[in-house]
């Protein structure tokens, strides 16, 4: 599962609680999380692990005085820091951080971080990453994507099972960083790497937008509803492992009337090598 979690903002204490109750309800075996808080020894991604029975690692952005300048006045905790975080079913063997290139104007600290899953089939080898939000900054996620394939192609040989990488690109599906993100539909960053985007395999009449006006908090942007968060997934290994075999939007509505957060999620189901 991928999900954005809206770090602070909005009544977020309220949030917690919806974001608990679905993800409590959902129980995925492994979960991306973006815009993850922490402050004063709390951790929002330890704090769900712990009430999940779950495993996790979290990773800070290096710069997170431009995020702490969005924060409302009536915010306490203004070293509140932003990141991205893991929680997965199994332990973890392994971590990596890669620090996302970007030019000191646009410049918050974005990052994508890597966990190695120690599930019972086997190791697998598990991404979640943040991508600049500016709307006209498409040239700077193409870098992004960029150095976030190779990062993948660094610990593709980890494990038999394809990578997973999750995250909110704050990219249209049809945007050249998703293009080529992908490596279908034009030539692959990493020659030979695959990303295939598991919505792919959804029913066209699905509803697919993450992004999605019908949220309030979305609503009040004037924003386009669009499908800016992904899950992709390499090409399958022996026996058809790791190929997709459902997916779906999740998170998209209220919880005892609140909702959870600015973005919905996606949750996919993919092949544990059975066939």
């Amino acid at each position: 599962m991928t999900w954005n979690l809206w770090w602070r903002f909005g009544p977020w204490e309220e949030r917690q609680r919806a974001i608990l109750a679905t993800l409590g309800e959902l129980r995925p075996d492994v979960i991306g999380l973006q815009e993850v808080w922490a402050v004063g020894g709390r951790n929002l991604a330890g704090w769900l692990a712990d009430e999940l029975g779950m495993h996790w690692t979290w990773a800070a952005s290096e710069l997170p005085g431009p995020w702490r300048r969005r924060l409302p006045d009536s915010e306490p905790d203004r070293a509140v820091d932003v990141g991205n975080a893991v929680l997965s079913r199994w332990p973890l063997l392994d971590r990596a951080v890669l620090r996302l290139p970007a030019p000191v104007k646009r410049d918050d600290g974005r990052a994508a971080l890597y966990a190695l899953l120690d599930a019972p089939g086997g190791p697998v080898p598990f991404f979640t990453t943040h991508l600049n939000s500016d709307v006209p900054a498409s040239a700077l996620r193409v870098q992004q994507v960029r150095a976030i394939a190779e990062f993948i192609a660094e610990r593709r040989a980890a494990s038999s099972f394809p990578p997973v990488l999750t995250g909110d690109f704050n990219a249209w599906p049809d945007s050249d960083e998703m293009r080529l993100l992908g490596g279908v539909r034009t030539a692959a960053p990493v020659p030979g790497q695959i990303l295939l985007d598991a919505w792919e395999y959804a029913d066209p009449a699905q509803p697919s937008a993450t992004w999605d006006a019908a949220n309030p908090y979305v609503a009040r942007t004037f924003s386009p509803t669009v499908r800016i968060d992904y899950i992709h997934v390499g090409h399958p290994g022996p026996r058809g492992l790791g190929h997709v075999r459902s997916v779906r939007r999740v998170g998209h509505g209220p919880v005892d009337g609140v909702w959870p957060s600015d973005h919905a999620g996606v949750l996919a189901e993919l092949a544990g090598g059975e066939g």
